[in-house]
């Protein structure tokens, strides 16, 4: 079901755009390859060939709206991902990758990025995860150290998406290692740089990802987003853009499989009658309809709020725990529904399986979000 009442004129039209490329484009989205990079980069010229890279850009730099569109950024990930986990990856990496440049970048940077991040010329990262920090990023260890016109990288980062195919990443680094977050400044590194080396990782789904280490890597000045000691409240605005559109893809992903549970069920025979007609099965499909819809209704009024310049720290916060924690539960039930033929290897459910687990940990835990909403809560 759609809420329209959140929606204005150009996100319908922006729902037909989707349709299209979706249909079009099912035999690239709709599969796992083995040459996941390729297939990766593949994925990311046709979002750009179709104008979806647009919708993380500002439009005086080639991108579809001056400001983030926040309901346009959540159909557009439910709408992917409801295909394919990778190809909502490419899309979102690319806007979490280039907005801190959007934010705080001179106006050299952002002409000579953006372009070319809009147009998929450029594959964009996001550096802030560390072995021993992730939620905790004040304890981050990679340092940057000031050296005449230039700032000297050592250190590493982890689970680091588009490692190895991305042309540059927006990396967060410690310019004052004693000041906890007030000592994280932001920079772009480019890939070519001298003394950048990437270990790739294998998830438990397609996923371009590594670990980046940084031996005395230069990075010019003017290169720096924003001030010194500003890195962290760069990110968090960051993630709090783009946090409410995790629980949308997330939506996509419950939404499959709440469809792939109800044709499974329609056409299995279980002692001559459908799986449909068992009460059962009705209260498991009625149980996943509900907590999906709730959270459709979570996702879409924290986008709304975002695009009426609302700060919404709390409701990005539970559209995203409840969203996620609701697509895994619906994932699960449509997995039980299938039986063994949901656990066959490329099926859509063990598919959806592997896909659903990374969403209640990255970009914020499903326990920090209940950090940070109780913290709203308490203030």
């Amino acid at each position: 079901m759609e809420n329209k009442f959140f929606f204005d004129k150009h996100h319908e039209e922006l729902k037909k755009v989707l349709s299209i490329f979706t249909s079009k484009h099912r035999a690239l989205l709709d599969v796992e390859r083995e040459d996941e990079d390729q297939h990766a980069l593949e994925i990311t010229k046709e979002l750009a060939s179709a104008g979806l890279l647009r919708l993380v850009v500002p439009s005086s730099y080639g991108g579809a709206f001056e400001t983030p569109d926040v309901r346009s950024l959540c159909l557009a990930r439910e709408k992917i991902c409801y295909m394919s986990g990778l190809a909502d990856l490419m899309f979102a990496m690319q806007g979490l990758g280039s907005y801190a440049i959007t934010l705080a970048g001179s106006e050299e940077l952002k002409q000579h990025y953006l372009p070319k991040v809009a147009n998929g010329e450029f594959i964009a990262a996001f550096a802030i995860t560390e072995p021993f920090a992730g939620s905790d990023t004040g304890s981050m260890k990679t340092q940057a150290t000031k050296d005449g016109n230039d700032y000297i990288i050592n250190g590493s980062k982890r689970f680091i998406s588009n490692a190895g195919i991305a042309k540059f990443y927006t990396l967060f680094a410690k310019t004052d290692p004693n000041a906890g977050n007030k000592g994280i400044s932001a920079f772009v590194l480019d890939a070519d740089t001298p003394g950048l080396t990437i270990k790739k990782l294998k998830l438990i789904s397609p996923h371009p990802i590594g670990e980046l280490e940084f031996n005395n890597c230069p990075i010019p000045k003017n290169k720096m987003l924003g001030l010194e000691g500003e890195g962290f409240k760069l990110a968090m605005r960051v993630l709090d853009t783009f946090r409410a559109s995790v629980g949308a893809m997330a939506l996509g992903m419950g939404t499959r499989a709440l469809d792939e549970a109800i044709s499974y069920a329609r056409n299995r025979i279980l002692f001559n009658k459908p799986l449909t007609d068992f009460q059962a099965i009705q209260f498991k499909l009625a149980e996943i309809a509900t907590e999906l819809e709730a959270a459709r209704l979570l996702v879409y009024r924290a986008a709304w709020l975002k695009d009426q310049g609302e700060r919404i720290t709390r409701e990005a916060a539970m559209a995203k725990l409840f969203a996620t924690e609701s697509a895994q539960h619906a994932i699960d039930e449509a997995v039980q529904i299938h039986g063994g033929s949901g656990l066959i290897h490329g099926a859509i459910t063990e598919r959806l399986y592997r896909d659903i687990r990374a969403t209640r940990i990255y970009e914020g835990t499903s326990e920090i979000q209940k950090i940070v909403i109780s913290n709203q809560l308490l203030k």
